[in-house]
């Protein structure tokens, strides 16, 4: 049999096995960063989280019985994923797992903008106080830490604050978000949307504080809008029914339902989409690239994918009569006020375009995928897990009260 090549690192480095303490491997970027570890790399991955329905087809089952003399079939990287069902919060064991590992991976976080309002508290200590720990055992036993934050911390542009006419509006240094220039620019304490931003810049804070004064290995990851199979709940399918996920799934439980898009405060805020699996290439280049990727602050997102909020609604609508063959509804969305849909307290960002500057230099890494075919990729997903069911759903009597 001939020898398998050896897996090199972008300087020609040979890559050597190692252990990852993944935190939030069940989640939409977990599930699909193991699928990827599994696949293509020798790493083990000691998956933590409360739930792993989005990573059980990546585990090692019990096996059903056989008959005598069969040998139970295993997946090809047997023994290099474990799951580990804790909550970080108050479970003493992370530690030891954090120990176990050369690099930690942490993506646990509340990172829902429906939260934000209404569970503040809940979303300050999530992405905060929940991630100390994290840091610390990172810290004081000398391991890497891949930290994921988001770009909400950039928070509004700083040419959102000049009048709507302005010329310098369109200069991209008045929008264009750069890891090592931008300011943070967040609301009133009174808009609690912004709980969410604040938490996760001040752990980012924490994280670079730890690597200047005590050593820690340490990148930060920011993305814009990733995409994909898997992202967010379907409410009353796979979620709670009163739950509101992020704009895809809520686009997309629409779009299920025959239901008009609901577009807040018109749908004129601009965001960038990439699609997952660019960006878990970048994530793969992190991981394996220490040298180049430890102290750093790196946005991962598509700055070619830019679309008003309602432009992807209408995208979407298109996408979707493709995939399932259904005419696109005679109305396909309707405007409704950020406090009809999010409650008191919200605010938003104009604009979040990333500068990719700094992981094109230190990673070479670019996305690839158009905002089509990521929709398109998603959508049919979509469609084949959740339109059985919420047929089913639609057709279930309402019980008379």
């Amino acid at each position: 049999m001939a020898a398998v090549a050896a897996r090199l690192d972008l300087d020609g480095n040979r890559i050597r096995p190692m252990t990852i303490c993944m935190i939030g491997a069940g989640g939409f970027i977990g599930s699909h960063l193991c699928e990827k570890l599994m696949a293509e790399t020798p790493h083990t991955v000691l998956a933590v989280d409360v739930y792993n329905d989005k990573i059980k087809h990546l585990l090692d089952l019990p096996a059903p019985a056989t008959e005598a003399g069969q040998e139970a079939r295993h997946q090809p990287w047997h023994g290099r994923i474990q799951f580990h069902r804790l909550n970080i919060k108050h479970d003493y064991r992370l530690e030891g797992l954090i120990k176990m590992s050369n690099l930690t991976i942490n993506l646990a976080a509340i990172c829902t903008p429906a939260d934000y309002n209404t569970r503040p508290l809940d979303t300050i200590y999530s992405n905060f106080i929940d991630a100390l720990p994290v840091v610390r055992y990172c810290s004081e036993n000398n391991k890497r830490l891949i930290h994921f934050s988001t770009c909400e911390v950039y928070g509004k542009t700083i040419g959102s604050f000049l009048p709507k006419d302005h010329p310098l509006r369109t200069e991209p240094e008045f929008y264009v978000l750069m890891e090592d220039a931008s300011p943070c620019i967040f609301g009133p304490l009174e808009k609690q949307r912004w709980s969410y931003a604040c938490a996760k810049q001040l752990i980012e804070r924490l994280i670079y504080a730890e690597g200047a004064e005590n050593g820690l290995g340490f990148t930060i990851v920011r993305p814009f809008n990733w995409i994909g199979p898997r992202m967010d709940f379907i409410p009353g399918i796979d979620g709670p029914s009163e739950g509101v996920p992020r704009v895809l799934a809520c686009f997309s439980n629409n779009l299920l339902r025959h239901e008009p898009l609901k577009l807040v405060d018109g749908g004129q805020s601009q965001r960038t989409f990439v699609y997952i699996k660019d960006a878990i290439e970048a994530v793969l280049l992190m991981i394996e690239n220490p040298a180049r990727a430890n102290g750093q602050i790196f946005n991962v997102g598509n700055p070619n994918n830019e679309v008003t909020v309602k432009q992807l609604a209408e995208i979407m609508t298109r996408v979707y009569s493709k995939v399932s063959g259904e005419p696109p509804l005679g109305v396909p969305t309707i405007d409704v006020s950020s406090k009809e849909f999010y409650g008191e307290g919200y605010d938003d960002s104009d604009k979040r375009i990333p500068d990719m500057t700094i992981i094109n230099k230190q990673l070479g890494w670019n996305p690839k995928t158009s905002l089509w075919d990521l929709l398109d990729s998603t959508l049919t997903y979509q469609h084949r897990t959740y339109a059985e069911a919420i047929r089913r759903a639609m057709a279930k009597p309402v019980a008379s009260s």
